[in-house]
Parts: C-alpha cells; structure tokens; sequence
C-alpha cells in the first residue's frame, strides 16, 4: 500500500516537472531568446508579485537587457507572452495586420463587471465597434468645441480654489497629482455628465469626484489574479471594478435621465450626447449609458491627472520652458481676445511641452495584445516567430520611447524634438502614448482639450517652483497599476 502511494506520488510528481518542462521551453523550441529569472508556477513574474517592480518598469527592463535581438519571450505565470523590440513589428501589430491582433489581452467577465465589459478597451467585434462609433462623435471637434464650454468653466473653478488658499500667503504648496485630479474629476462631472463633482470644496467627501477611484487603481490580489491568472479570475468570479463604483454611476445616470426627461432642458454634455443617439434612433438602453458614462470617467480622470503632475514637474524643473509656454499662451489669449477654444487650438508649443512630457514619463508603459489569427512575425536580425490565436503579444512602450537608437539623448527633457521640422524624423511607433491604429485611444482629443486647458489657465495667472518635498530622481512605487510618485510630486504655487 505504502509503496503504491510512493508511486504515485513520484508518478504525479514527474508528470508535473515534464509540464513545467514543456511549458517553459515554448520560447526555446521556437528559437526565441528568453528572460532570465524564470520560476515554476509564477514564469517570470515574481519582481512584479513581490512589488519590487511595477509591470511596466520589468518590461522596459527586459527590453533594455535584450538590445541585440528583435523579439524576446517571457512568461506570464505559464502563459508564453513575446515582447516586440522593433518598430516595424509592432506596426504589424497595432496597424497594418490589425486584423490578426485587434483584441486587447486583458478579458472582462461580463458576469462579474457587466459595466467594464462595455467599455471599448475590453469590448470585441461589433460591441467594440459601435462603442467606438459613439465615442468618435462624442470627440468630434464639434462637440469638443461645446464640451470646451464646461471644461473652461472646471478651469475658473480650479482658480477660484488656489486664490482662496493664496489670500493669506504668498505661495501655496501642493501635491500635483491630487490636484489635477480635483480637476479632471470635476471635468467628468461637469462636461460628462452635465453635474456637480465636488471636487473644489474645502472639505472633501468621498463622493467627490475626485475621490471616487480610492484604491481601485492599487494592485490588489483581484487585479494581480485577473493579470497573471485570468483563468481564476473567471472561475472565482472576480470583479475588477469596484462594486461602489458599479452602484454610484447606475445611481447617478438612472436619478439623471429622470430628471432630464421631467424636465426637457438640452444641455451640452456627454450623457445628452448618449439621449439624442435614442432619439434618433440607435439602440441604446440605460445599461450602455452607464457604460459610457463610467468610460468618460475612467477615462478621463486618472490618467490625465497623472500626466498633468509630470507636466507640473517638468515646468518647475525647466523655468525657462514654463516661460516659453507662458508666452505662448498669452499671445494665443490676446490674440483672440480671450480663452476661446480656437486660442487653445493653436497652442503649438504646448503640444509640444506635452508630448515631450509623454514620452519622458509613462503612464502606460506598455500595451498587451492577442493574437487571434495566425501571423508569421519577422524581425530584422532573422528572428521569426508564428504567433498563433490565443497568445499574448507586449508592445514595450517606455523602452521604445527611451531608447538612444530612436531618440538622441532620450534622458534630456526637449519639447522641440516635437516641433514641426524635427517631429517629422521621428521613426513611426517609437512614440505612442495613445496607442496606434483602429483601437487608438478614442478619448486622445478630449484628454488634449482638457490638459491643454487647465495648463493654460494655470500658467496664465500663477507660476509653478519645485518643492524641495519631492524626491528627485522621481521613484516609480510598485503596488500601483498606473504610475505612482514615491512621496509625490510636490510644487510652490504663486501667483504672477
């Protein structure tokens, strides 16, 4: 008895090493270098669960330490996933073999966030398609000229909050990320869904705008099953999104839609945008309007927040650029005789500033792909690999836009690699902070808007200074999905 056990056990024991054998030697019987640091059960991820690393800095990292080579494979728990090092394959990715790579990795359980499984990044075939239609008009200059109307009104909002705390000091020090995202929560608020965020009182609330994400964005054990064991994240029924954040926006939207159709006032924002597809015709029920309207959000705040504190941070280290721009902005004022979104419109510069701030700094500093049907990938040094449906691709976006071969001295800030005659040499896909082909980032123009604008206002009445509280070099902190500050980006705010 004692002896058959023994069998069996060495038996279970040998099949499971030959598992582990097959499945981390994927990247070797396809003659694709692999990444050091491989462990059963857990591949390659071990710095990223142990929160040594955000995932984004371990991919940049593979990329640098693979210089040589096209193509480099690590694994994601047990699941194979290539990393693409050249330009020209990750445009057959993102454009010109679309077809064979238009599905993002990260899957949604329906069951579990019936809201996110709407939103276009998760959304596939002629879900993805029509949400994006939607999106496309809601984002077209025209509406962006009338959502400028409510995001002008956020920018008085937002100086009307920092002169309060200058009517006693000369200087107000601040953290930018909190900051902007008073902000962009409040754009949401207003422009999104035509209400109050709340976002610039004096004392917050939690159901302020701005404070609604918490800690959703943190890597919680959720959010690390559903990245690197998404087959359990199904089974357990995990959500991603957080179930206050699921109840506020069907509370809101439903209480909203009531009282618009009592009271018939057309209002130019998003959520009207959502009423008049009804109106005419086009199928979309309340579950879709919040869907969107959760999207706007989603959106609309975290990231840009984040990107607007680095471009605070580049301006208060680089002054003479924070002036260069400030002059710009000013002339574009007088100019039209005003704020105005055509005054806005030609803020070269600033395209400039924030580009520069994009490609120093990355809020996504990857992109996760699947293939869905067979595509032979050839790089430049003989490499080739034929991915088929089912498997993860990762376009490394930090390394592609930090990297010397593309980008002389890619570690020096210099908005004018972005002006007009130098922009033109820049090697396709080596800068991508939106993404790139069909599944681009549909909300890019309404970011522009919204980051352009509050640029503008801040820098037209104030001047920004690095305060001695933040900790440079910045330090990326690991148990954050988007990138976090360690100790934060703090700033002198005073007034010109």
């Amino acid at each position: 008895m004692v002896s058959a056990f023994f069998t069996l056990i060495t038996g279970l024991f040998l099949l499971l090493c030959f598992y582990f054998y097959l499945k981390y030697n994927h990247w070797k019987r396809n003659g694709i270098p692999t990444a050091k640091g491989c462990v059963p059960i857990l591949g390659h991820m071990l710095p990223v669960l142990m929160k040594k690393l955000q995932f984004g800095q371990f991919i940049q990292n593979i990329y640098d330490e693979h210089k040589d080579y096209s193509m480099v494979g690590i694994y994601n728990g047990t699941t194979p996933s290539l990393i693409l090092r050249e330009p020209h394959l990750v445009k057959s990715v993102l454009q010109s073999n679309f077809s064979s790579f238009h599905e993002n990795a990260i899957k949604i359980d329906p069951n579990a966030d019936p809201l996110l499984a709407k939103h276009p990044f998760f959304c596939t075939g002629d879900a993805w398609l029509n949400g994006r239609k939607r999106l496309t008009y809601a984002f077209s200059s025209a509406r962006l000229k009338v959502l400028f109307v409510a995001v002008n009104g956020v920018c008085k909002k937002l100086e009307d909050f920092l002169n309060r705390r200058l009517e006693t000091k000369n200087k107000y020090e601040v953290e930018l990320k909190p900051l902007f995202l008073r902000f962009t929560g409040e754009v949401v608020a207003n422009a999104g869904l035509g209400i109050e965020g709340h976002c610039f009182e004096d004392e917050t609330t939690p159901s302020a705008f701005d404070q609604l994400t918490g800690d959703a964005l943190t890597t919680s054990l959720s959010n690390l099953i559903w990245e690197y064991f998404p087959a359990i994240g199904r089974l357990l029924k995990l959500n991603l999104l957080p179930k206050r954040l699921d109840q506020f926006f069907r509370k809101v939207v439903a209480e909203n839609l009531e009282i618009r159709r009592r009271e018939p006032i057309y209002r130019n924002d998003f959520l009207q945008l959502m009423i008049d597809m009804q109106k005419i015709g086009e199928k979309v029920d309340e579950e879709v309007i919040v869907a969107n309207a959760l999207s706007f959000f989603l959106d609309g705040t975290e990231t840009s927040s984040v990107t607007l504190s680095y471009i605070g941070y580049d301006l208060a280290v680089y002054p003479d650029i924070q002036e260069k721009l400030r002059n710009e902005v000013m002339s574009k004022i007088e100019k039209h005789g005003g704020f105005t979104y055509e005054a806005l419109k030609e803020m070269t510069y600033m395209n400039q500033v924030i580009s520069e701030s994009q490609r120093c700094h990355m809020v996504a500093g990857f992109m996760h792909k699947l293939c869905t049907v067979e595509f032979e990938l050839q790089g430049s040094d003989g490499l080739t690999y034929r991915a088929k449906p089912g498997e993860n691709i990762i376009i490394p976006v930090g390394g592609l836009q930090s990297d010397p071969e593309y980008w002389i001295d890619p570690e020096v800030y210099d908005p004018e690699r972005f002006n007009e005659e130098r922009k033109q040499t820049i090697e396709k896909m080596t800068f991508i902070p939106f993404g790139e082909g069909p599944r681009i980032c549909v909300g890019m123009r309404m970011a522009m808007l919204q980051m352009k604008a509050c640029l503008a206002n801040l820098l037209r009445n104030y001047k920004l200074e690095l305060s001695p509280r933040t900790q440079v070099p910045l330090k990326i902190l690991p148990n954050y999905l988007l990138p976090e500050v360690s100790g934060g980006i703090w700033v002198y705010i005073t007034k010109l």
